[in-house]
Formats: C-alpha cells, sequence, structure tokens
C-alpha cells in the first residue's frame, strides 16, 4: 500500500513535460492511449503541473521590439490602444512592454497578428 501512495504522489508532482513523456511511452510500448488519463493527472496535480494544466483567459500582449517599420508600429498601438501618439511611441521606444494586457484570447491573438504584420516582435503572456 505505501508503494501505491508513493507512486501516486510521484504522478501527481509530475510536471507537463513528464506527463506528455509518460503519455508517448504507454501508447509506443504498450498500445494505451492515455489522453484523458494525462490530463487528468495534469489538472489534478498540484504545483506547476496543476497551474500549467489550467487553461488561461487573459493574455497581456507584450511588445518585445518594433522591427523595421517603426513608424507604422507606432501608429498601429495608438490605434490599438486609443492612447495619443506620443504614449504610443513611448510604448515602443520602451520595448519589451505591455501593450495591452488582460485581454480574451481572441482579441490577444488579433493584437499580436496585427503588429506583427506591421513588422513587430511581440508575445503573448
Amino acid at each position: 500500500m505505501a508503494d501505491l501512495k508513493d507512486f501516486a504522489e510521484q504522478l501527481v508532482n509530475l510536471t507537463v513535460k513528464e506527463v506528455n513523456e509518460l503519455a508517448d511511452i504507454l501508447k509506443e510500448e504498450y498500445g494505451i492511449e492515455p489522453a484523458a488519463a494525462a490530463v487528468a493527472v495534469a489538472a489534478g496535480g498540484g504545483g506547476e503541473a496543476g497551474e500549467a494544466a489550467e487553461e488561461k483567459t487573459e493574455f497581456d500582449v507584450i511588445l518585445k521590439a518594433a522591427g523595421a517599420s517603426k513608424l507604422a508600429v507606432v501608429k498601429l498601438v495608438k490605434e490599438l490602444t486609443g492612447l495619443g501618439l506620443k504614449d504610443a511611441k513611448d510604448i515602443v521606444d520602451s520595448a519589451p512592454k505591455a501593450v495591452k494586457e488582460g485581454v480574451s484570447k481572441d482579441e490577444a491573438e488579433g493584437i499580436k497578428k496585427s503588429l506583427e504584420e506591421a513588422g513587430a516582435e511581440v508575445e503573448l503572456k
């Protein structure tokens, strides 16, 4: 019984990467597709694995670099944020800097796509 508790504790403390590796081993070597079990272990686990398994609902759009066409990026940041030209320029000049914070996934991806098309380097957090 103690061995099972130790095993259960090991499973609960797996990182997301380790859970994925375990799923691959179970599938390749034993023919078991543990998709639901892997998600349950990752979601039910404590620490980093549990936090990583939670679906994020709010994202921050971070401008990492303006790229070659800085003026186009400044104009786009102005348009996206509703800020004045000087404030938009300050955001672009002080990159890496948050352009928008706490937005939905769809909105964040749309902003990221627009900024990348203008030549900026962007990341979502």
